[in-house]
């Protein structure tokens, strides 16, 4: 499944002058390459759930992805974490977790008589966040704090959670049974959701002929995944996206389809400058994953989906007539002008 969504028309890129090239981009470019290609021997398929997560990773952000359960999420995250040389863990959330589960704890010592602070599992670089709308508000609230502050404050002291920090959440499109409805405002605290699908039959053949081999999984990650990067690495990548140049013309199309959103009749209700905001950070790493220092049209066009869909709400109506979120950002994007650069 593509998260990508058709426009109003053909953006044309910008050709570079001397200045604007700039080989710190292109490799970049490079080494986004060779993580997908890394990637790509042990997870496959879902290209688009493995770059858009990588492009959240870079812009500081953290991911929502809803998907029925088998679809490999844990093994991204422990296969991200090895390729990127970074941490790793996993929480699965379920209703009797408490916050302090997540972030950790003050337990005594008895060896000095003091209590002292126990780090959760989210003291960690990539974390999955499994079903975490099985959790009360409570919880899954804590672990939102973090993923905007950065760091966990326990008995009056902060203790920083070393970047880079990105969660994977998910949750469960089919299986309602003991969930808890995540609030809008909590939604939109995700940089991208992102719709996963069954793999393809050719994929499935592939999946199937990784577990026929004579060694187990587990073995095969720890043999054929190498690490390419370190968290130094990673913080140095994302430093690099941020001097991204964002033209004025993008704005203004980046601004114009978050505004539309809010008067388009599909919806009940609009997306928030935040969404803006995430359109031209996702925009940034994008370009800069293409090896540009600056950022064209169909960098913010193909992050509309992931950015949009769930900071936007559809009206009864909509609902009704059969109308889905991505069919009605799709009919919006072909009533925006795409500059010209």
């Amino acid at each position: 499944m593509t998260d990508e969504i058709g426009s109003g028309g053909v953006s044309t890129p910008p050709v570079a002058t001397a200045a604007e090239v700039d080989p710190r981009f292109e490799q970049v470019g490079r080494t986004i390459d060779r993580l997908l290609a890394e990637t790509a021997k042990i997870y496959v398929g879902q290209e688009a759930l493995v770059r858009q997560a990588l492009v959240a990773l870079f812009a500081g952000g953290h991911v929502l992805i809803e998907s029925v359960p088998g679809l490999g999420k844990t093994l991204l995250v422990r296969i991200l974490g090895e390729a990127l040389g970074c941490s790793f863990g996993r929480i699965q959330f379920t209703a009797d977790l408490m916050p302090s589960d997540v972030t950790g704890q003050p337990v005594f010592d008895a060896r000095t008589q003091e209590f002292r602070f126990r780090p959760g599992p989210v003291f960690t670089h990539i974390l999955l966040a499994d079903e975490i709308n099985r959790a009360p508000a409570k919880t899954h609230a804590a672990l939102l704090e973090i993923m905007q502050e950065g760091h966990v404050t326990v008995d009056g002291t902060t203790h920083r959670i070393e970047p880079p920090f990105l969660v994977l959440a998910t949750q469960n499109p089919v299986e309602s049974e003991g969930t808890y409805h995540l609030p809008e405002a909590q939604l939109d605290r995700f940089l991208f959701k992102i719709v996963v699908d069954y793999p393809l039959a050719a994929e499935e053949d592939a999946i199937l002929r990784l577990h026929c081999r004579p060694d187990p999984l587990e073995r095969q990650l720890e043999t054929t995944i190498r690490p390419l990067l370190d968290p130094a690495g990673v913080i140095a990548i994302q430093e690099l996206c941020r001097r991204v140049r964002v033209d004025d013309a993008i704005i203004r199309y980046t601004s114009a389809i978050v505004r539309k959103t809010r008067q388009w009749p599909a919806f009940s209700l609009g997306a928030s400058p935040r969404a803006g905001i995430a359109l031209v950070a996702g925009a940034r790493v994008l370009a800069a994953f293409g090896g540009r220092s600056y950022v064209v049209p169909d960098d913010v066009t193909e992050l509309v989906a992931p950015a949009l869909r769930h900071r936007v709400i559809l009206s009864p109506e909509a609902e009704v007539s059969g109308e889905t979120v991505d069919g009605a950002l799709a009919a919006l994007m072909r009533t925006v002008e795409v500059p010209r650069l």
